[in-house]
């Protein structure tokens, strides 16, 4: 069980919840440091910008991103 709590899906603002609603689609779940972050939601939307910049200049088609990430998770015993 993790120290801190989420902020639970239905107490996020609006533009929060779509984040939630796509890492629900691409993996099932809430990433659980996402929902940490979004607790102070101006913390949750630098995170977001900062890896939304990334992503965008990645040298990596984003589908093998995904891949790798999952991966990687479960080689280290990391749950999404």
């Amino acid at each position: 069980m993790s120290r801190l709590e989420g902020l639970p899906k239905d107490a996020a603002p609006a533009d929060i919840q779509r984040v939630y609603a796509r890492q629900e689609a691409n993996y099932g779940a809430v990433l659980h440091n996402h929902a940490v972050l979004a607790r102070t939601p101006a913390i949750f939307r630098g995170f977001r910008a900062m890896w939304d910049g990334l992503g965008e200049s990645a040298l990596l088609p984003p589908r093998l991103s995904h891949l790798i990430n999952i991966r990687v998770a479960s080689l280290i015993g990391c749950g999404l």
